[in-house]
């Protein structure tokens, strides 16, 4: 098969295939066999179809058939054998369409190419970004230690309700005379007041066991879903209601926290780790200067995105990438619709691109091994903020589980992409100038 290519310009290309029967005859061959054994026709037995019939009958097809199969995988060993970076798939010409099955032996088909830009970045310290690292303050502190209180805490029967305790009891419709509405709705269900009380809820604290309270629909959730599950119907009904219902409380529960001592320490961060409060509050300012990292680093990522897209001459083949996308959709696009949505679609490839290249130039790799074992580090966390002591896991069930999430395509795409942004950070920070500056919480909201 004789297959060139014609540049266009620097980022399109057209490639022409010539294919003679010496190219497809053989293949055309095996496939009429393969039919003739398959093929089912009244006067005939199975597979006994004589061979002239099968040619006459599906000879064109087949043909068809095996020609589409031999562009598909002559342009993609082209590609590879060329080392070509392409953008897309390569798009048919109109003129293909031309193509006469029923009297050609030798065809010739042209597809657009678009070609990946090439392009240089800049990655010395003459660059610099300021790095916002934020401080743990004490009300921040004391904030996460009431959270870690009340998920170690235990629940207990109360007699009066206040901020933060649940209530379990009846709901039953009401009529716009305030009788219950035979037939109506009816469910058990439970009321929590938060902490601080909703202005909505006030007049729930200090309920007692078989107290009742008529209630407005918003009262009893202002979430419609959370209304619904409450109720026992569907959203759209719950969103509907305009009739009260009547809550009667039955049982009141109430969280109490757990008390700041050893026994806490040692659930959370196992024996002989932490022994005192003050050893506690520290431990819990370092584990938010770990937290607060991720947003101080995906804002420093962010700039430096923006950094690279800004400074780096990186152009597209704009026209042909809208031809793709819309020939590529699953679902049937328009050109408008491609043409609003572009600008987004090219920030995304073109800053794919810069990062590829990051990745490429600087040999950045992430081996299975790394994946599982920072899976291992995510798991020890989640277990050790759900109240499970990490050092009583073991190995084997550590290993069960990591591979088990690397197990599943999307959990293993986002794993190996968290762990390129790491390394990709690690890059950053040996090549760029990074200056750290301390703020609060609260500062670096602000921006």
């Amino acid at each position: 098969m004789d297959i060139t290519k014609e540049l266009i310009d620097d980022l399109n290309a057209v490639v022409k295939l010539k294919v003679t029967p010496a190219d497809y005859t053989d293949k055309v061959e095996t496939a009429l066999k393969s039919y003739q054994k398959k093929v089912s026709m009244p006067g005939f037995r199975p597979g006994k179809v004589p061979a002239g019939l099968v040619r006459k009958m599906y000879g064109k097809s087949i043909l068809a058939e095996e020609l589409n199969r031999i562009l598909s995988d002559s342009l993609y060993n082209y590609i590879r054998e060329n080392n070509l970076e392409v953008l897309g798939n390569p798009l048919p010409k109109e003129e293909n369409n031309n193509v006469d099955i029923e009297n050609q032996t030798e065809f010739e088909f042209k597809f657009d190419m678009a070609l990946a830009p090439q392009f240089t970045l800049k990655l010395d310290n003459s660059v610099s970004f300021t790095e916002m690292v934020i401080t743990p303050d004490d009300k921040i502190i004391n904030d996460y230690i009431s959270d870690i209180t009340r998920r170690y805490g235990k629940v207990v029967p109360a007699e009066v309700t206040g901020e933060g305790d649940l209530m379990y009891g009846d709901f039953v419709e009401l009529d716009s005379n305030g009788e219950v509405v035979p037939g109506g709705i009816f469910r058990a269900s439970t009321m929590f007041l938060d902490k601080p009380v909703k202005e909505h809820h006030k007049m729930l604290v200090g309920a007692k066991a078989e107290d009742r309270f008529d209630l407005d629909p918003i009262q009893i959730s202002d979430n419609v879903n959370d209304r619904a599950q409450k109720l026992g119907i569907t959203p759209e009904a719950a969103e509907g209601l305009t009739n009260k219902f009547r809550f009667t409380v039955k049982s009141i529960s109430q969280l109490v926290p757990a008390e700041l001592n050893e026994e806490l320490f040692e659930k959370i961060y196992g024996p002989g780790t932490v022994k005192t409060e003050e050893e506690f509050r520290a431990k819990i300012a370092e584990e938010l200067v770990k937290m607060f990292s991720r947003d101080t680093e995906e804002r420093l990522r962010s700039e430096i995105m923006n950094h690279f897209l800004t400074a780096t001459d990186l152009s597209l083949p704009d026209e042909f990438l809208k031809r793709w996308l819309v020939a590529a959709n699953e679902k049937p696009v328009t050109m408008e619709q491609v043409e609003a949505e572009y600008p987004i679609y090219a920030r995304q490839l073109r800053w794919q691109l810069i990062e590829n290249k990051l990745i490429r130039d600087n040999e950045i790799q992430v081996t299975a091994d790394e994946a599982k074992e920072h899976v291992k580090e995510v798991l020890k966390d989640n277990y050790r903020k759900y109240g499970r002591n990490p050092e009583e896991v073991s190995e084997n069930e550590l290993n069960d589980t990591a591979t088990r999430v690397l197990g599943k395509e999307e959990e293993a795409k986002k794993v190996f992409e968290n762990l390129y942004a790491q390394k990709l950070m690690t890059l950053y920070r040996a090549k760029f100038a990074i200056k750290p500056k301390q703020v609060t919480y609260e500062e670096f909201i602000r921006g």
